[in-house]
């Protein structure tokens, strides 16, 4: 497991203990940029990001996974079923911005009245 030192905290808006931990996994890219720009000002969010030499170590990304109180992961399919196969259940609560986790084969998006046995 990484070692807490690797790990940057940026801390946002005033002074607060009640301020939430949020980690980007995936910051770097397009989405995981507009995401941090739309967090990083809010007073009650404070943004955990890995050193960028690390953003692919598996070991620190855990430990990011593991030490914030919420995650956005910003990542491709299978690298966001991956994040969360890392947290093995712990409580932190996971916002995925790919389909990983929302789409079901063999389900018509969109227009399921159009798709005989699923029109609700």
């Amino acid at each position: 497991r990484a070692s807490p030192s690797i790990l940057r905290r940026s801390w946002c808006g005033g002074p607060s203990a009640q301020r939430a931990v949020v980690f980007i996994d995936g910051e770097a890219g397009t989405a995981g940029l507009q995401v941090h720009e739309r967090l990083e000002g809010h007073p009650d969010i404070k943004l955990l990001s890995l050193d960028p030499a690390l953003r692919k170590d598996e070991a620190a990304r855990q430990d990011a996974l593991l030490s914030a109180d919420a995650a956005i992961l910003c990542l491709p399919e299978d690298a966001a079923q991956e994040a969360v196969a890392l947290l093995d259940g712990a409580g932190t609560v996971v916002v995925d911005a790919s389909t990983a986790h929302r789409v079901s084969k063999g389900w018509t998006y969109g227009f399921p009245e159009m798709a005989p046995g699923q029109a609700a």
